[in-house]
């Protein structure tokens, strides 16, 4: 079975770390240099905003990650960052302190360049600006979400006919990389007959019904144990209107059940009335 979901994962992830992490035109060589000069490949653009300065920390990382990198070229991306997060934890404050100083005087320079970049907007461009940030923050929050509702057992969405066809041929199809194999799957996939493909479109289904099952338990935990904030919109929308119907059908019966007792009341009243008026004509014709 082919590894899709976690080559996927690997590429996206080493992509974001490589575009964070390098900048090959102006890395410095010496760590001196980070001290004396802002790393300039995070610097301003002409046409935006001024960009944050690197804390000290992460001053460091871009100093020693390319010297680690040739130093040690077998090792992966992760364990160097690993290995110089240590070399930071591990270090005197007087070691660092030449990389702190180095973030507080951007720090001024950064406040210096916003105040001027911000005086200049006009208020069509800084309420884009606010609604931008605000556009952002929703993502972020949407993303954090997704991570802690996968680290809380979330199922896994059903896979497509194609997915489930993917994933069973991947080994043995043709092309030095995955791109090229992925593309000769999709032609094969384009070339197979209906009733060939009827097999994947059923396990397609099948994977649908485990699905939904699976989050319904998964959901129901969540609401038990107090995460309703991990629950999808539409099933806290479908609860929602489940408790309005069964709230609108208790007060119903209640109506009813009030009703009812009024009418026995009314019964037991008449019933009384009668009696009443039996007994006073008795007692009339008994004098007469």
């Amino acid at each position: 079975m082919a590894p899709f979901g976690l080559v996927t994962a690997s590429v996206s992830f080493f992509a974001k770390s490589f575009n964070v992490f390098t900048c090959k035109s102006i890395l410095p060589r010496v760590v001196h240099a980070s001290f004396r000069n802002p790393v300039k490949c995070l610097s301003t653009q002409v046409s935006g905003p001024p960009k944050r300065p690197l804390n000290g920390y992460m001053r460091y990382v871009v100093q020693q990650k390319p010297v680690l990198a040739t130093q040690n070229p077998e090792i992966k991306l992760m364990e160097i960052i690993r290995k110089i997060a240590h070399e930071w934890r591990s270090m005197s404050p007087e070691k660092k302190q030449p990389f702190e100083d180095a973030f507080l005087r951007e720090k001024e320079l950064f406040k210096v360049n916003l105040q001027q970049y911000q005086a200049q907007l006009t208020p069509e461009q800084i309420e884009q600006q606010v609604t931008e940030k605000r556009q952002r923050m929703a993502k972020r929050k949407a993303i954090r979400k997704k991570r802690e509702a996968t680290t809380m057992g979330k199922p896994k969405r059903p896979r497509t006919s194609f997915n489930i066809f993917m994933s069973e041929h991947f080994e043995e199809a043709k092309g030095p990389n995955t791109q090229s194999k992925m593309k000769a799957l999709l032609n094969e996939w384009r070339n197979l007959i209906s009733h060939q493909k009827q097999v994947y479109v059923q396990l397609a289904e099948d994977d649908k019904i485990r699905y939904k099952n699976e989050m319904k338990s998964w959901e129901d935990h969540m609401s038990e144990i107090g995460r309703k904030d991990l629950i999808r919109d539409k099933t806290l929308s479908d609860q929602k209107k489940k408790a309005a119907v069964a709230e609108k059908a208790k007060k119903a019966e209640k109506l009813k059940k009030a009703a009812a007792k009024v009418q026995v009341t009314k019964a037991k009243a008449k019933s009384k009335l009668t009696k009443t008026k039996n007994s006073v004509t008795v007692k009339k014709i008994k004098k007469t």
